[in-house]
């Protein structure tokens, strides 16, 4: 599948924003704040699918 640029980027900042919550989570494994940072990374990471497909549906390029 052939993506445009803005695709990349918009993947690219919800991967980097996964990438702390993930980081936080294990850092303070056990802790509330662990639980929530885990819970927060599984969100972003629906989100992440719903504007990317979006972009793919509206973009000429990509779709």
């Amino acid at each position: 599948m052939r993506t445009c640029p803005q695709f990349a980027a918009i993947r690219e900042e919800y991967e980097r924003e996964i990438g702390y919550l993930s980081a936080h989570s294990r850092r303070h494994a056990g802790k509330p704040s662990a639980k929530a940072s885990s819970t927060y990374a599984a969100s972003t990471k629906a989100r992440m699918a719903r504007a990317l497909s979006g972009h793919v549906g509206r973009c000429p390029e990509c779709g």
